[in-house]
């Protein structure tokens, strides 16, 4: 039947984190004891002030059409957020409000890249923007890093992956799989690069803004002269455990917003009512409100940091973000284990679904073969229970 589906759809490769989550439930429906640490989702409640909000905008009767870039009031506290927490000064017309961070990128990838543009992707690099950049007709370019580098870009790499073809870069800080947190001077030294090459733009996902434990966080936008080429994504999936309302949005050149509004206008149109108007509440809340699940995370980092490092032959570092530890797990290929040559990262994360009931993903959907992802976004007694099992299966 593939000759009935077009050649997009059959070139585009399933989410790997959505299939793993899957796969889980499945063996979970058998009657097997699975633990899942593959999905990214805080396993909080949305807090009860934004239910609230949610619940008054129903009686409010907010039940119509939206605006397709989002409410003037949901941009007017996006800006507000912006500034307050980025020192960024966008404007409303700035901003659009998507259905997801997910959609975000798409919209942008869709406007903005013709066949064959060059995308840089620092690896490991979120499952989904490879996909995105390739069924936008972009050439994704990865540039890889190790745990020894904290899986971040050095700008000398990117100097080195810039080629007259490239058009963008994308990247995620805290980042998605590995937790890494770009610093300022480490940005300002990407800035330096880029300063001698003003074609390029930028797509600075920071959906885990919020849940970092370095004790600060940068923008790329606020990175001198990087403002007029950075589209900054952000939402209140993770932060506000809002994953099922479905909001994202970005802050971008006006010209880019414009089109992305037009590409949105023709797709989806305007994200959902309710959750816009629950979205109000939750970026206009002082980021205090978070410190309880955020030091909750904090904690389950460190838990899991010293279990894994507990396992001979995993190699970590201490991630400075999000709720993902991304062991290198490379010492295990090659090796048979119960019956089982372990080649490579898929290997070695099918290998602890069978053997141990622990779900996890493969770096290898994020561009790092060497890795596995794991979510510790688990209550404590879980992940300590999924660490003996996987000590026990790699003994």
């Amino acid at each position: 039947m593939n000759n009935v589906l077009s050649d997009r759809i059959n070139n585009l490769s399933t989410s790997q984190t959505l299939a793993m989550a899957a796969l889980a439930r499945e063996l979970k429906a058998q009657g097997k004891d699975i633990i899942s640490l593959s999905l990214g989702e805080p396993d909080f409640n949305t807090p009860d002030f934004i239910k609230e909000a949610a619940k008054k905008a129903i009686d409010e009767n907010y039940s119509t059409y939206t605006p397709v870039d989002g409410y003037l009031e949901l941009k007017e506290a996006i800006c507000r957020k912006f500034k307050r927490d980025n020192n960024l000064d966008y404007k409303p017309s700035n901003i659009v409000v998507s259905t997801g961070a997910k959609q975000s990128l798409y919209n942008v990838a869709q406007v903005m890249l013709n066949e064959g543009d060059e995308v840089i992707l620092p690896a490991p690099y979120w499952v989904s923007y490879y996909e995105i950049i390739k069924l936008s007709g972009g050439v994704p370019v990865e540039v890889p890093t190790s745990v020894d580098t904290d899986f971040k870009m050095t700008a000398k790499q990117l100097e080195k992956a810039i080629t007259p073809k490239t058009k963008m870069m994308w990247f995620s800080s805290p980042c998605n799989p590995s937790g890494s947190v770009y610093n300022r001077e480490e940005l300002t030294a990407i800035g330096k690069v880029l300063e001698k090459h003003p074609n390029i733009y930028i797509v600075s996902d920071e959906i885990y803004e919020h849940i970092n434990f370095s004790g600060t966080f940068c923008s790329i936008a606020s990175i001198p002269g990087l403002f007029e080429r950075t589209i900054t994504v952000n939402g209140v999936a993770k932060a506000f455990a809002m994953t099922g309302w479905r909001i994202g949005y970005i802050g971008a050149p006006e010209f880019i917003a414009k089109a992305c509004t037009k590409m949105q206008g023709q797709v989806t149109s305007g994200a959902n009512s309710i959750a816009q108007r629950a979205t109000i509440t939750a970026v206009d809340a002082n980021p205090s409100v978070l410190n309880e699940m955020v030091s909750a995370f904090k904690n389950r980092r460190d838990l899991v940091v010293g279990l894994a490092k507990a396992i001979p032959g995993i190699k970590l570092n201490v991630p400075e973000g999000a709720f993902y530890v991304f062991p290198d797990v490379s010492s295990f290929f090659g090796k048979t284990l119960r019956g089982k040559t372990i080649n490579n990262a898929d290997d070695f994360s099918m290998y602890l679904l069978s053997e141990a009931n622990v779900a996890t993903v493969t770096g290898d959907a994020f561009g790092n073969p060497n890795c596995i992802r794991i979510s510790y976004a688990t209550s404590e007694e879980l992940l300590t229970e999924a660490f003996k099992r996987i000590a026990a299966a790699l003994a």
